[in-house]
């Protein structure tokens, strides 16, 4: 075998592991902060909420297309954030999670955020079933469970959508494809 050849089928298994990798941080990734206190944080203050993900998903539509959404405790504090995509602009939609009201709408014009929010636009834009119906699949094979994170993905080639689950403090994660 040549160098060349060596070089390449090297690089080509590097890349594999890689996206493999990405893929499998993408699976775990929901749960950003996956330490037991963020999880904890999470279920203690989910309780506050009257609202499912799914009716923030319906509430953000006035603003865009939804592409992302999840329950987080940011500064101590329970917020449902909805990510989506109108005309090629990116929105933060803060929804109010006891009344289901939007709240806030903020640009997302850079960093990390920016790089989510295009990936995820792209897996929705393969998509054939919305976000929310995907949860509400999802919620119809798990009983006594509440969606707190729905990110869409592609994975060869196919959108996906990664749902976080919550069952008290207890945490999975499936995914249900959306085509």
């Amino acid at each position: 075998m040549t160098r060349r050849k060596m070089l390449l089928m090297t690089a080509g298994a590097t890349f594999v592991g890689l996206v493999a990798l990405a893929g499998f941080a993408d699976y775990d990734a929901i749960f950003a902060n996956d330490d037991d206190e963020g999880k904890e944080a999470l279920a203690k203050r989910l309780g506050d909420a009257k609202i499912s993900l799914q009716q923030g998903l319906a509430a953000s539509e006035q603003a865009g297309q939804p592409i992302s959404g999840k329950f987080e405790v940011d500064d101590g504090k329970l917020q449902l954030s909805v990510y989506t995509v109108k005309d090629g602009e990116f929105l933060e939609v803060l929804i109010n999670y006891v009344t289901g009201k939007v709240l806030k709408l903020e640009p997302i014009a850079d960093g990390d955020d920016l790089a989510a929010a295009n990936s995820q636009s792209a897996a929705m834009a393969k998509a054939k079933t919305s976000l929310k119906e995907a949860v509400d699949k999802a919620m119809a094979k798990s009983a006594n469970t509440r969606a707190v994170s729905a990110v869409p993905s592609l994975k060869d080639g196919r959108s996906i959508v990664s749902i976080a689950l919550l069952d008290g403090e207890q945490a999975k994660t499936i995914q249900q494809p959306l085509d």
